[in-house]
């Protein structure tokens, strides 16, 4: 696997990060995505409703495979049990870079399954941590090149840009797939801080507003864990 996406509920990668997903699968990559819990303590929906929309929407994007861990919604932990549910899955799917949510957002869920993903992919690489597939067959240690985090909510300054030109579409068209939970006036159920017009708007003038930022239409930001490196200062866009 290229590139491995977690959420900690469906949705938040699609949110964070659809615009960059889609494009590297145009470009030939495979990603994955991982939701961290089914969402079922969410106000509008359910638990079977969103797992719906989250297939629905992996169709849209063309990932390989869509997992959830079913971890509980809003009382996960970052602790040995999760993380070793985690580490399972890194070495099984081996991702060369892994994405997940922002490292601290509005919701209690974003920023601490953005620790416990961080976590797992330090852990998943030492090979004294020993770990069986599905099979019973030993697992190899496995830790991805980089981590990056997608943004949320809150509005963290971005370590890098990634143009999503071209692939802005496709982006809403996958936040779109989760009916139950954006602005839809036949939807009668309570309102809440991201059903509103003006939110699904906002996830259209930020990316508006990091391409003009970096010179182009559209763009995702994210943070990283380590200073990102290029050959060359022309590398740059």
């Amino acid at each position: 696997m290229d590139i491995l996406a977690f959420g900690a509920h469906p949705d938040d990668v699609e949110l964070g990060a659809a615009g960059t997903l889609a494009k590297e699968i145009a470009a030939g990559k495979t990603v994955g995505i991982v939701d961290l819990t089914g969402g079922e303590l969410g106000t509008r929906g359910s638990e079977s409703i969103r797992n719906q929309e989250a297939g629905h929407a992996a169709n849209i994007l063309g990932v390989t495979m869509r997992h959830n861990m079913r971890f509980e919604d809003g009382f996960f932990k970052n602790d040995r049990e999760h993380q070793m549910a985690l580490i399972k899955v890194l070495r099984a799917y081996q991702p060369k870079l892994v994405i997940c949510n922002a490292i601290r957002d509005r919701h209690i869920d974003h920023g601490k399954g953005s620790q416990l993903v961080s976590d797992a992919c330090f852990l998943s690489g030492l090979s004294k941590i020993e770990t069986k597939d599905d099979s019973g067959q030993t697992q190899e240690a496995w830790r991805p090149d980089r981590v990056y985090h997608y943004i949320q909510w809150h509005h963290i300054q971005p370590d890098i840009v990634v143009d999503i030109t071209g692939f802005m579409d496709v982006k809403m068209a996958a936040v779109g797939a989760y009916k139950s939970q954006f602005y839809d006036p036949k939807n009668k159920a309570p309102n809440t801080a991201i059903s509103s017009p003006n939110f699904l708007n906002s996830v259209q003038y930020r990316a508006a507003d990091l391409g003009r930022i970096i010179g182009t239409d559209f763009g995702e930001g994210f943070t990283v864990e380590r200073f990102p490196a290029v050959e060359s200062l022309f590398d740059f866009i």
